[in-house]
């Protein structure tokens, strides 16, 4: 009988391993080995006969090579003008504060911009051009061109999800007390009937692109197990967290999906994020240098990782504004508020990733990379004195290369991290069968090396390559992307993801500092956990896939889209 048990155990190890693999394959090629046809909204003709399309809802003409539209004369600015779209199929010409301006039948366009419509000539500078709308032939050709495409099978992917949670979940009951056995089952299936249900209604909804959904189940099913693993009390406070977020990502998917409606909020997310932080600042106990929670209804709360939802927000202005000094001003001035405010609570590793975010969303906002030099270089400034006013952080830092100089105080826990780590081997000792959890942070700071020891460096690597599947997706999206909006949210939601992930990782094997930031869906906690299914809702978005996004209404075959450009939705 102990024999059979030892091969059913080595074999699941080999099973978790290989479906890992498995899982993250499909995902990736139906991600990153998919092309489909752009979408159009229109069209410029300029008096030589060329025509050119306009992809996005804004669209930059200029000289610049870097123009959706580039316009080689010398009389045009490299970024000369801007033609926004909105949601109802109305366009909107900016002047981007060219040399020698921009007009629309004749009349200059003001700082306003000017409406126009099929049939108006636009001249930017010397240069005319023509719009014109899509015909109906048109728009039934591209309509059919833009079909949804053939997946590599997103059920059979989301079948092999199951089987890894089943796995896992038989382990966990293997070596778990008989008085956490049934909540340990109860969460696990759970979060197995969640993600069938959420499949079955994508499906009923016609949406046939599960790949980024698919993904996050996976580095949750992680998290699951490493919340069975060290606090299995915990089981019920992490499986409600877990359908939260899953809520709130689909919830916050559908508002996004009403451009304007979206973007009329970006006010309110920015004043509610900093009377979050300021509340947190003001009510939090100080742990171990840092005030990072507050408790309400028995439940730990981590303000700064619900404004990391709000700052990706906030920072993603369309482009008709992007380029007004006021506009980028403000989003300094409010990031800066955000950096100060986590630098006053001490927790380092969470400002250090609204910078990196701060600076993508800064770039892409305004192009400039002087201004990013600028930034890095106050940031720097800002660093040296934190860690000349918080002795916690000089410590980390200090011990930083040189742990096991001193492994019974500060490198106590990266070392012990390290030796459980080497000794998962490739595939472990067993979903918990280690002893790192016994560890304080091990399941949140220290948990790629937890991971490593109960699942093996297989799959700790396929947790962190999901990551990064994500992010090349995302940036993969970008060029495609119906607005700004989405693709600098996006860009900003997987930016944080990654420095985290990097910070995680690298802090736990003693490469950078030791910062303390969790591992997106990975990490236990349920602040965390939310934040990241919200962030993901924004990754969501920003993919124009037909029957993939949020953001793009499936027609039904047998109907022509409107004259605005809006198909009917299902």
């Amino acid at each position: 009988m102990d024999a059979i048990i030892q091969y059913a155990s080595l074999a699941s190890k080999y099973l978790v391993a290989l479906l890992s693999v498995w899982v993250l394959a499909r995902c990736v090629r139906s991600l990153l080995r998919e092309r489909y046809e752009p979408e159009v909204w229109g069209f410029l003709t300029f008096p030589d006969g060329s025509r050119a399309s306009l992809y996005h809802y804004e669209n930059i003409i200029g000289r610049a090579r870097s123009a959706d539209i580039c316009v080689n004369d010398p009389s045009i600015s490299r970024l000369h003008a801007v033609l926004v779209r909105s949601d109802k199929g109305r366009w909107r010409v900016f002047d981007l504060a060219s040399r020698s301006g921009t007009y629309v039948g004749g009349e200059p366009v003001g700082r306003k911009g000017a409406v126009f419509a099929d049939g108006d000539v636009l001249l930017f500078a010397g240069v005319a051009a023509e719009f014109s709308e899509l015909t109906n032939e048109e728009r039934a050709r591209l309509s059919r061109a833009r079909k949804a495409p053939s997946r590599f099978g997103p059920g059979v992917t989301l079948l092999m999800l199951t089987v890894i949670q089943a796995v896992l979940l038989l382990e966990q009951y293997h070596h778990a007390a008989k008085e956490y056995a049934l909540s340990i089952i109860t969460a696990f299936v759970v979060l197995m009937t969640l993600e069938w249900v959420c499949y079955l209604i994508l499906r009923l909804l016609r949406r046939s692109g599960f790949e980024v959904e698919t993904i996050a189940l996976y580095l949750s099913s992680l998290g699951l197990s490493v919340a069975a693993s060290s606090t299995p009390e915990s089981m019920d406070k992490q499986i409600i967290m877990l359908v939260a977020g899953v809520v709130l990502f689909a919830v916050l998917g559908w508002w996004l999906r009403d451009l304007g409606r979206a973007k009329a909020l970006r006010w309110p997310a920015a004043i509610g994020a900093v009377a979050f932080l300021a509340l947190n600042l003001l009510t939090s106990e100080e742990i171990f240098g840092a005030k990072n929670w507050i408790y309400v209804a028995g439940f730990s709360i981590q303000p700064s990782e619900f404004v990391k939802i709000a700052y990706a927000y906030a920072g993603a202005a369309t482009l008709d504004n992007l380029f007004r000094r006021r506009n980028v001003f403000v989003f300094v001035g409010f990031s800066a508020l955000c950096v100060c405010a986590l630098a006053l609570m001490g927790d380092f590793g969470t400002a250090l990733v609204f910078f990196v975010a701060f600076l993508v969303i800064c770039f892409m906002r305004s192009g400039s990379v002087s201004t990013i030099i600028l930034a890095i270089s106050g940031a720097a400034i800002a660093g040296f004195f934190v860690l000349s006013v918080k002795p916690y952080i000089a410590t980390r830092f200090a011990s930083w290369g040189h742990i096991w100089e001193d492994a019974y105080g500060a490198g106590y826990q990266q070392t012990r991290a390290l030796a459980a780590a080497a000794s998962g081997g490739l595939f472990g000792q067993g979903a918990g069968a280690g002893w790192l959890h016994k560890i304080v942070a091990a399941d949140t700071d220290l948990v790629f090396c937890l991971i490593a020891e109960e699942l093996g460096l297989i799959v700790a690597v396929c947790a962190v390559a999901g990551i990064v599947v994500l992010a090349i997706s995302a940036v993969r999206n970008a060029a495609q992307g119906r607005s700004s909006f989405y693709v600098i949210a996006a860009c900003a939601a997987v930016s944080m993801m990654l420095t985290q992930v990097a910070l995680n990782v690298f802090g736990s094997v003693d490469i950078l500092p030791f910062t303390g930031v969790t591992f997106p869906f990975v990490s236990r906690g349920g602040s965390s956990l939310i934040s990241c299914w919200a962030l993901l809702a924004y990754i969501k978005a920003e993919d124009t896939r037909q029957g993939a996004s949020f953001s793009v209404r499936m027609a039904h075959p047998e109907r022509i889209p409107d004259a605005d450009g809006e198909e009917d939705a299902p």
